[in-house]
């Protein structure tokens, strides 16, 4: 099991995290389905998130050339990164910040960056 396996409660109103590699999740089952992160957008908000390497680290941007929206009723509730497959940084957003998160760490040769949509879900670059 990956770290920060992410939940939805069937009721569509709570999200839980898994942060345990060796978690049994079978108890989830009945009440929960697993989120799978999505890698392609359609839409015109942009939802897959851009990693851009700077200086102090990385920079994650939610959409490469139109920004997500970020409205009390519909905006990005973290940005997070995986770093090498051992290192998870997370960014917690609010309603009219910048869609996007500045994470000074180390450098690493494989970065994965997800990010959540209060509406539309987990997304993946």
């Amino acid at each position: 099991m990956s770290i920060g396996k992410l939940f939805k409660e069937n009721s569509g109103k709570l999200v839980v995290e898994i942060v345990s590699r060796d978690s049994e999740v079978s108890a989830l089952k009945d009440s929960f389905k697993e989120l799978e992160a999505k890698s392609q957008d359609a839409a015109i908000e942009k939802h897959v998130p851009y990693v851009e390497e700077v200086d102090e680290g990385y920079l994650v941007k939610v959409g490469k050339e139109t920004k997500h929206p970020m409205l009390a009723e519909h905006f990005i509730e973290f940005i997070e990164i995986l770093v090498d497959d051992n290192f998870l940084y997370r960014k917690y957003l609010k309603p009219n910040e910048e869609p996007e998160a500045l994470f000074k760490v180390a450098k690493g040769s494989k970065i994965v960056a997800k990010e959540y949509c209060n509406i539309h879900g987990l997304w993946k670059n």
